[in-house]
């Protein structure tokens, strides 16, 4: 028989929302059996509680945000990526800001200090998220297809295609969640130079650093780009490697984009508040299509949480 588990003792990060660009400290406190993932903001009056769960994601644009009431948390899929990964059943997320810190732009810092603080077992049965059928969220259109299939253990596959040169077909696997650690929780965000461009216009990466990004360059840039971004980045150089990203970065792995997004959809079904076993199988994943599988999911009649 499997245990519920959750933190040992309290422990803290502290850094900047990516989006946001505040800084913010979140601390991981111990919680009973079943309680699940719940998140207090403790900048709010009242201290308000929000629960991850599929139906309280109201935003995918640029990461999954959950709401209940007013309160909101936004861009959890790393974290909750880093939970999943390390078997973590329940916790209470103590957060003093709307957004979860960058970080690096993986779940490593997570990982490393939840593993630090170690797990408690709790004195109840751990559940399981199983399927008797298969079921299937698509966007034809985009070539997007995400399916979760009934299996005795828990593995995902992951391809992604962005149609460029420096970029291309991509696959990850997780074979076991135990995996995550060291196959994937390192695996940090990425974005196009374009994108980036866009994002910095507009105000939307205020605690965006080229520390916490894969930039991949698919044309070559004109030197004030360059230049630009030097200066946004406070960088005394920037400069574009003969790999196609940006020089502020070494890939820590081959396929780190296919990881990461692999990271991102274990982060995202783990609003489902069980570990997985089923086989999951995405083409062209992001944070709208995974949250909206774990909603079609949680709403299933095929779907049931079972013990061992």
């Amino acid at each position: 028989m499997q245990y519920q588990t959750t933190v040992a003792s309290p422990i803290s990060v502290s850094g900047r929302g990516l989006h946001t660009g505040q800084q913010v400290t979140v601390t991981f406190e111990p919680a009973p059996a079943d309680f699940g993932v719940q998140f207090v903001r403790t900048d709010l009056p009242g201290t308000p509680t929000v629960k991850a769960i599929p139906d309280n994601v109201f935003d995918t644009s640029r990461g999954t945000s959950i709401k209940e009431g007013e309160a909101q948390v936004h861009t959890i899929e790393h974290l909750m990526a880093a939970l999943a990964g390390m078997g973590i059943d329940n916790v209470r997320v103590l957060i003093q800001g709307p957004e979860t810190p960058i970080l690096d732009g993986s779940s490593r810092v997570y990982v490393e200090m939840l593993r630090e603080a170690g797990l408690k077992t709790l004195d109840a049965p751990r559940k399981y998220g199983t399927v008797k059928k298969e079921i299937t969220f698509s966007i034809p259109e985009k070539d997007v297809q995400l399916t979760i299939r009934p299996a005795d253990h828990f593995k995902m596959t992951v391809d992604i295609d962005y149609g460029t040169k420096v970029l291309a077909d991509q696959q990850a696997v997780l074979n076991n969640i135990e995996d995550f650690y060291p196959e994937v929780y390192d695996c940090r965000t990425f974005v196009f130079l374009d994108e980036l461009q866009f994002l910095i216009q507009n105000g939307l990466v205020r605690g965006g650093d080229l520390e916490n990004a894969i930039v991949f360059v698919d044309k070559v840039p004109e030197k004030n780009v360059l230049k630009e971004l030097a200066q946004f980045f406070n960088k005394s150089n920037i400069k574009v490697t003969p790999d196609h990203v940006l020089n502020n970065i070494t890939l820590r792995h081959s396929n780190e984009p296919a990881r990461h997004k692999l990271l991102d959809l274990v982060g995202d079904l783990y609003l489902l508040g069980v570990p997985l076993r089923a086989e999951v199988i995405a083409s062209r994943p992001g944070h709208f299509a995974n949250t909206s599988l774990a909603k079609e999911i949680s709403h299933n009649e095929d779907f049931f949480v079972t013990f061992e």
